[in-house]
């Protein structure tokens, strides 16, 4: 990476201490290890609006479509103010490029789920949304991978969401710009076949079909209808029945390529994988390794392989 990836998030995480109780929640897998290919562009808005530290705590009452955000005990109204802030920090962060958000779990104005919202004609009775904030942002960067922190103490899930952030970069850098063409496209893809697959077998056969047709189509309809199944393909998790037949995809590769002794080594480590008794990143290493002793040309750009830094450890775990 020639750059960090620019990334939004909630500023309690980082250790700054705009929590309503004048504390912060930090999260040291945020800050100090996704730190190091993150560049963060750090938000409080309860703080921002001037709510201040301490402050009284919020919640949302009324319509989940339509919310407004109340103190609890003086029962002072900030719905104006959150909403003015959303219209201007999304103005901001539009310019920001950013590849990623890391939102605090909830909150009334960044939760990405669960928020109470409450009924004002019936006390006590709630249904569940986002907060004020985090939902603008979504609506207005709707292709942009987002998780609620909570979620990143799952292992699936946490490097679900930054193979999300690492593969949004790479699709903007290679598709979203004004040079992009039907090549970089066509790279583009092949580079990430095995990873889409990891994914959702369904957005791997319709995105192949996009990009074999892409002559017969305009090309801005050919990369909207891309760019918008790719990143929906990853809003489903990889499993162990998903890598294994991606593992053995690979193999195939290898056919006439490698000696038995050799062959026997990788698919001996496949089924310690699917027997969950080693980790991924086990027959992953090993079909690292023979791609290179043997030049498999195909696979040596394969993302799958190595779609984030290794030294993040999200494949070492069970």
């Amino acid at each position: 990476m020639d750059d960090k990836i620019k990334i939004g998030v909630s500023s309690c995480l980082l250790g700054e201490k705009v929590r309503w109780n004048g504390d912060h929640k930090q999260n040291l897998f945020v800050r100090d290890v996704l730190g190091n290919y993150f560049e963060y562009i750090s938000i409080c808005p309860e703080m921002e609006i001037g709510m201040g530290v301490p402050r009284e705590t919020v919640a949302l009452y009324g319509s989940l479509e339509n919310p407004k955000m109340i103190s609890k005990k003086r029962r002072i109204d900030w719905t104006e103010e959150m909403k003015r802030f959303s219209k201007e920090k999304i103005k901001f962060l539009a310019e920001q490029n950013l590849s990623g958000y890391i939102f605090k779990s909830k909150s009334p104005s960044c939760g990405i789920g669960r928020i109470p919202v409450y009924s004002v004609d019936e006390p006590g009775k709630a249904r569940h949304g986002s907060g004020m904030f985090s939902s603008e942002f979504m609506q207005a960067f709707p292709l942009v991978p987002v998780e609620d922190e909570g979620r990143l103490y799952d292992q699936r899930l946490k490097e679900n969401f930054i193979v999300k952030v690492f593969s949004f970069y790479r699709l903007k850098k290679s598709l979203l710009n004004k040079n992009s063409k039907l090549k970089n496209l066509v790279e583009f893809h092949t580079q990430h076949k095995f990873l889409i697959l990891a994914h959702s077998r369904t957005h791997y056969q319709a995105l192949g079909r996009i990009v074999a047709e892409s002559k017969k189509n305009p090309w801005d309809k050919v990369l909207t209808d891309y760019i918008f199944l790719f990143m929906e393909a990853f809003s489903y998790k990889s499993t162990n029945k998903k890598n294994i037949d991606v593992l053995l995809h690979m193999m195939g590769f290898f056919k006439k390529l490698i000696p038995t002794v050799d062959k026997k080594d990788i698919l001996d480590s496949i089924e310690d994988y699917r027997k969950e008794l080693v980790p991924l990143i086990v027959p992953i290493t090993l079909i690292r390794h023979y791609v290179k002793k043997y030049d498999v040309t195909y696979l040596k750009d394969q993302l799958y392989l190595s779609p984030h830094p290794k030294e993040l450890m999200l494949r070492n775990h069970f």
